[in-house]
């Protein structure tokens, strides 16, 4: 088997506030050699689009920066607005090995490679992040990502936050960028019967590792104003050590607590299958269940 490495890039724009933007995006990642569009997650809410693709690592290096460079070229920050939190055109650019020939090692050094190269040819600075960081506050993205775009020039002239890549200055529309490699994470989203974001504020705070919560959720509070809700948005960075199906139960315990209740979940992006059978495996209490020996579809692929 080859190579194969998965990028999942998170730009500032969405199919529902910006559609010109957004398929010139698709467009290009559409055609670039050596890797498969696999999924496009739009949220006009949140102003915001995930792109997962895979490939191999020389096909994935190539469209990260390509692009990188369209967003720059397409979305000016000054402009944007939207639920979620960000810092620049091309919010975030996560590496993450998909074969057991890739190592972590691999998508670090084509992280600092990708951000080299966006700060040379395109003038946009970037944080290293995740297990490519190099400070230790650097690894959450969140803590990069504090300020956003806005508050952002004010930030890089602190000491402890410069980029590392590109000078103490953002980007006049593109603003800056978080490059990093990590292990495979779930995006995961609830959706609550209420418009007091308050109430999902709180319930993030409680269920997040930061603030004592679930040691591998991290949790913010948002408004979708498409649908008059509060939604508690995640992202699960080891759906083994904390499944899915924690946060569901504690996030449903402190809404009812308000009086709230769940109206659905969803994941944005693709999600590796364990995550989903733990959560079917949980709720059925299927005993003794081995999902390597049991599921269909891992034997297929064992064959292929």
């Amino acid at each position: 088997m080859s190579k194969l490495i998965e990028c999942i890039p998170n730009f500032s724009t969405s199919k529902e506030q910006d559609p010109a933007v957004f398929e010139q995006l698709v467009e290009v990642a559409k055609n670039a050699p050596g890797c498969t569009l696999f999924d496009v997650q739009s949220d006009g809410s949140h102003n915001r689009c995930v792109f997962t693709l895979i490939g191999s690592p020389e096909g994935i290096e190539e469209v990260a920066f390509q692009l990188a460079k369209k967003a720059a070229e397409l979305i000016d920050m000054n402009k944007h607005q939207g639920q979620h939190p960000r810092m620049g055109a091309t919010d975030v650019i996560p590496f993450v090995p998909q074969t057991k020939d890739v190592t972590l090692e691999e998508c670090i050094e084509l992280s600092k490679r990708v951000a080299e190269r966006i700060w040379n040819e395109l003038q946009i600075p970037s944080f290293l992040y995740e297990d490519s960081a190099t400070r230790p506050e650097r690894k959450n993205l969140a803590k990069c990502r504090k300020g956003q775009f806005e508050g952002m020039p004010e930030k890089l002239l602190q000491e402890e936050w410069a980029p590392d890549y590109g000078e103490r200055k953002i980007h006049p529309t593109a603003g800056i960028t978080a490059i990093g490699a990590r292990m495979p994470l779930v995006a995961f989203n609830i959706n609550l019967d209420t418009d007091n974001v308050e109430i999902a504020n709180k319930i993030a705070k409680a269920i997040r590792g930061s603030s004592g919560g679930f040691k591998y959720c991290k949790g913010i509070g948002i408004f979708l104003e498409d649908r008059g809700i509060a939604q508690v948005s995640m992202n699960m960075v080891n759906y083994e050590g904390t499944p899915l199906y924690y946060t569901y139960e504690m996030v449903r315990a402190l809404a009812a607590g308000y009086g709230v209740n769940i109206i659905g979940t969803e994941i944005v992006g693709l999600t590796p299958a364990k995550a989903m059978i733990d959560c079917a495996e949980y709720y059925l209490k299927v005993e003794n269940f081995n999902c390597h020996e049991q599921i269909l579809e891992y034997h297929l692929i064992d064959m292929m």
